[in-house]
């Protein structure tokens, strides 16, 4: 049975080890991920953390919440708000984090648990929000995929090996690939 938005918010706020998201008015627990899968998330968000201006952006490593529509909330692994984005609603207690905008940079972190569900579910939820830049890391074949959008809508898929990386959307910062997989 489907549950509403405000049903999966009390679940979210009142179980918050839990990282409960919301997948077409479904609850899904994300589970507990691997070393590789949590080093890979964790480095990302150092790396874009010390090249950001905090008083434009935030990073957020398991935290936060992106939202399509009432029925759809997920947990991306790394995402990157810009400040104007930040409500008023940040003070309280009672509502969840989440954004309802695109988004500069969203990235999920490969694992056996959630490989498919990343790939086939939550990023072309992200395409039709629009965000900017959509990553999805894999730290045990050492790719990174950047679905990129372009100025039609469309993506643009790139698979990157190693090296540094520019952000499109987040001119000036790169990131160092082969950093991640150490």
């Amino acid at each position: 049975m489907p549950v509403s938005e405000r049903t999966y918010e009390l679940v979210a706020l009142e179980d918050p080890e839990g990282n409960w998201e919301l997948h077409r008015g479904r609850l899904r627990e994300k589970p507990s991920m691997s070393y590789r899968h949590n080093r890979g998330m964790m480095y990302l968000g150092i790396q874009l953390g010390q090249q950001l201006d905090p008083r434009e952006f935030e990073v957020r490593v398991n935290a936060g919440r992106v939202r399509r529509a009432n029925d759809t909330a997920y947990i991306p692994d790394v995402l990157v708000i810009p400040v104007s984005m930040i409500g008023p609603d940040k003070d309280r207690p009672d509502v969840l984090e989440r954004y309802d905008g695109p988004l500069p940079l969203v990235v999920e972190v490969w694992s056996p648990s959630t490989g498919g569900y990343d790939v086939d579910e939550k990023i072309p939820e992200y395409c039709l929000r629009g965000d900017l830049e959509i990553w999805r890391l894999h730290p045990f074949e050492r790719t990174l995929t950047i679905w990129r959008r372009q100025p039609d809508g469309s993506y643009d898929r790139t698979v990157v090996l190693g090296g540094r990386v520019s952000l499109m959307a987040l001119p000036g910062a790169t990131v160092d690939l082969d950093a991640l997989w150490v």
